[in-house]
């Protein structure tokens, strides 16, 4: 070997060691970055003599997947999960402090001390103040759910722009990586950032990819709606500006394919998007359809009956007064529109007594006839009502035959059963989102004690290498002394 060889093998050792070190040295830089994955420098024989170093970029295609489908199912139950804790306390109040369930029993109890002592009014305008609070749980529960239905609106607004700027920034680094890959250049960076736009991408949409030459990749939605081929799909929304109760929220399309909400307390919502979704048309709209049938109870327990007269709204109104809802059929609405009967409410020149005496809608429907003080029949009446089974609509979600109270009871029974449920997968799909994020980074990321253990290797290469050009140059020394 001559020493021309000798040296030029040992200048391109010194070479390759320096760029290995590079490589390593922007590992151990990089180790706490969970977006970037682990670098190779590898060494390979280009020629008799000669070496180059290929940076290969550490990738595991079926546990990267793994982990975009966990990303996207602990987003929507998430979602439905946080969603569920707001609409709560919103509705119902800590510890359900200020739900119609708490409200109806209070009535309860007001009424059957009036009922013990039917002749003292102040008892009877306790009864009128307590029927003021279920009325307000009421109202304020109905405005409740769709102040929260226009907040959710937009939430789902902000994230769908999110997801459409998402897309723009996947194109320009998907571009990145192309014209790198025809070039022959090192893309690791780019495809590092194409990795990260899909983590984030799949936290709206569940997503599924395939590359095709040049490292172009197609991204599309779980059911299959193409949502990036060479250029974004658009992904679009019209939000409301506010709602009111049965007034139906818009959807979202993905290349004008809508997107479908989540399904149950464990959900089959995957992605914020379909999350947001059920929370705004699946448990919003129920939980109002549920205020307004509990509405429907007090109006139809306290209605006011007369013999060959229709029965007429009583203690409790609503828009469609005099007449009592249909039995067994939800009026949606309701819920916003209930009332006190002015004519029993003091604070706007009502009697009280109507109630115990009856005639809030006429001499005709006045009970005690005989203007008794202690009459109490009517009030024992209104008390068996609220206790005895009546038929609700079964499109409420809740069961369709029970008493009033049992049903203010049964809808935050309901609300809280699949608020629990969310909550258990909320859990389950985090760990499982952790444990794939985990092994994706086992496999791809950056051990600092191995990227150590190879700078010493590194180093002991880096001297062999001065070494011998250090010889190489001693001789050519001597060779030129020995020549002079």
């Amino acid at each position: 070997m001559s020493l021309s060889t000798a040296l030029s093998i040992a200048q391109s050792a010194l070479m390759n060691t320096a760029r290995q070190t590079s490589v390593v040295s922007r590992n151990v830089a990089d180790a706490s970055n969970p977006d970037y994955s682990r670098r190779q420098a590898v060494v390979t024989s280009t020629a008799p003599g000669a070496r180059s170093v290929d940076i290969q970029r550490a990738a595991n295609e079926l546990l990267f997947r793994q982990n975009l489908g966990a990303l996207s199912a602990w987003s929507g139950q998430s979602a439905l999960y946080s969603g569920m804790d707001q609409l709560g306390v919103a509705v119902n109040g800590v510890d359900n402090a200020s739900s119609p369930s708490t409200a109806i029993a209070d009535l309860q109890k007001a009424l059957q001390l009036y009922a013990t002592s039917p002749s003292n009014q102040n008892l009877g305008a306790s009864v009128i103040d307590a029927a003021k609070q279920v009325v307000r749980s009421l109202n304020e529960g109905s405005k409740a759910v769709q102040d929260f239905r226009t907040q959710t609106d937009g939430q789902i607004a902000t994230a769908v722009d999110d997801l459409n700027s998402l897309l723009g920034q996947f194109q320009d680094a998907n571009t990145a990586v192309m014209s790198g890959t025809r070039s022959g250049t090192d893309v690791s960076d780019a495809l590092d950032q194409r990795d990260a736009l899909l983590k984030k991408i799949s936290n709206y949409v569940p997503v599924s990819t395939f590359t095709r030459g040049d490292n172009d990749m197609v991204i599309t939605t779980g059911d299959g709606t193409t949502l990036f081929e060479t250029i974004p799909r658009t992904v679009t929304f019209a939000a409301s500006a506010g709602y009111t109760a049965g007034a139906a929220g818009n959807a979202v399309y993905i290349d004008n394919v809508p997107i479908s909400a989540g399904a149950g307390g464990n959900t089959s919502a995957s992605g914020t998007l379909a999350g947001l979704l059920q929370l705004r048309d699946g448990v919003a709209s129920t939980m109002q359809s549920q205020l307004d049938e509990t509405a429907r109870g007090p109006i139809t327990a306290f209605a006011e009956t007369a013999p060959s007269m229709a029965n007429a709204a009583g203690l409790f109104t609503w828009s469609g007064a005099p007449a009592v809802p249909a039995a067994g059929t939800l009026v949606t609405g309701l819920a916003a529109s209930i009332s006190v009967n002015a004519a029993m409410d003091p604070s706007t020149g009502g009697n009280p007594t109507l109630l115990r005496d009856g005639g809030a809608n006429g001499a005709a429907y006045v009970a005690n006839t005989g203007g008794g003080a202690s009459y109490s029949t009517l009030l024992v009446a209104y008390g068996d009502r609220l206790d005895q089974p009546m038929t609700f609509d079964p499109a409420a979600g809740v069961s369709a035959t029970s008493s009033v109270s049992d049903y203010a009871a049964n809808s935050i029974g309901w609300f809280e059963g699949v608020r629990q449920q969310a909550s258990t997968a909320s859990d389950a799909k985090e760990a499982l989102a952790s444990r794939s994020a985990e092994a994706l980074s086992n496999a791809t990321g950056v051990n600092v004690d191995q990227e150590m253990s190879l700078l010493l290797d590194l180093e002991h290469t880096y001297q062999a290498s001065a070494r011998m050009m250090k010889t190489v140059d001693d001789m050519m020394t001597a060779l030129l002394n020995a020549v002079g």
